[in-house]
């Protein structure tokens, strides 16, 4: 359904992510992977949603378009006690993150830009996440078995500390994953 939709563009997912990789094969999207090494700095004083939105179409505006091609775009944090945490730096800042979401709620965000050479598109997901108390044995089995150094927060949820820490998701499980599926597909038929 969507190759119909797609089929005057070439699509590029602007991502090294092996989940937004596999989330775009499952949607039988025909793409190719294109990425710049940028750091993602953003103004010290936004905040949630605001932080990703600015990084997805940074993402975007960084890499050259051709007039038949369709890029995607993604960025995504965790929210924790009004601050982001990003990709840990090493294996105490991914333990003091953990230790943090440990009994605890926090909230997903991703954002998503879509965009051509013509038009741009960028919308965001939420979702709420709650964690069971995580011992420090738990955290760091996780830590030193999945090294979680290339996902925000710290975690994925589809590995070993999601299944036995997360107790409840209100929202999208493919958002936490790192890309909100359902509504891309929604954004890309109506783009």
């Amino acid at each position: 359904m969507l190759k119909d939709i797609l089929k005057n563009y070439k699509v590029i997912l602007g991502s090294k992510s092996p989940r937004r990789k596999q989330f775009l094969e499952d949607l039988n999207i025909v793409f190719e992977s294109r990425t710049i090494d940028s750091q993602e700095i953003y103004p010290h004083h936004f905040k949630a949603e605001q932080i990703t939105e600015f990084l997805a179409e940074y993402k975007s505006n960084a890499i050259h378009l051709e007039d038949n091609e369709l890029l995607i775009t993604a960025d995504t944090i965790v929210w924790s006690n009004n601050k982001a945490l990003e990709k840990p730096k090493n294996n105490l800042d991914a333990f003091k993150m953990l230790e943090e979401l440990s009994n605890n709620s926090h909230e997903v965000i991703t954002s998503v830009c879509i965009a051509t050479t013509k038009k741009t598109k960028v919308f965001t997901d939420k979702t709420k996440v709650y964690f069971k108390e995580l011992s420090s044995k738990e955290i760091n089995y996780y830590i030193e078995n999945y090294k979680p150094f290339d996902k925000a927060g710290s975690y994925g949820i589809q590995e070993w500390i999601g299944l036995i820490g997360v107790t409840k998701i209100e929202g999208s499980y493919a958002n936490v994953v790192g890309l909100p599926v359902q509504k891309l597909y929604k954004e890309l038929k109506n783009f």
